[in-house]
């Protein structure tokens, strides 16, 4: 977890810094934070759109400009041609619901979190998909 504390600290969210890896068999595939697509303005640049229009922790997901930590490590599998399929995530908070949505479709087993981030339909849907989730 020393090392998913580490990627957190190259986020570029003004709210929360969050950090994510990749592991399959003892191996980092890759590593996410939370931020800006490449190429965009950070929100320290242009503002946080979601300060900006008073939207509550763990509600409207979309109304931001960066992407999720998890997001971010399952794009970077994706972007090198990395399967993840049977791979654990560990990340600084539990996922939300559209970063659990991903997990399930990408083939990942096991979600490891040290902080709780309270979204019950991604507890739910992990556990009907099947996906083990411990926290540390």
């Amino acid at each position: 977890m020393d090392i998913v504390e580490l990627v957190s600290l190259r986020s570029t969210c003004l709210r929360r810094k969050v950090g994510s890896v990749l592991i399959k068999d003892k191996r980092i595939l890759t590593t996410g934070y939370n931020g800006v697509p490449t190429g965009v303005k950070h929100c320290s640049e242009s503002g946080c759109l979601r300060d900006q229009m008073d939207i509550p922790s763990g509600e409207r997901h979309e109304l931001c400009r960066g992407l999720h930590a998890e997001q971010n490590a399952i794009i970077q599998a994706a972007l090198h041609g990395v399967s993840i399929k049977g791979a654990t995530i560990y990340c600084t908070n539990h996922p939300c619901i559209i970063c659990a949505k991903m997990i399930i479709n990408s083939g990942i087993t096991t979600v490891i979190y040290k902080d709780e981030y309270k979204d019950d339909l991604a507890r739910e849907m992990l556990g009907e998909a099947g996906i083990e989730v411990r926290r540390l």
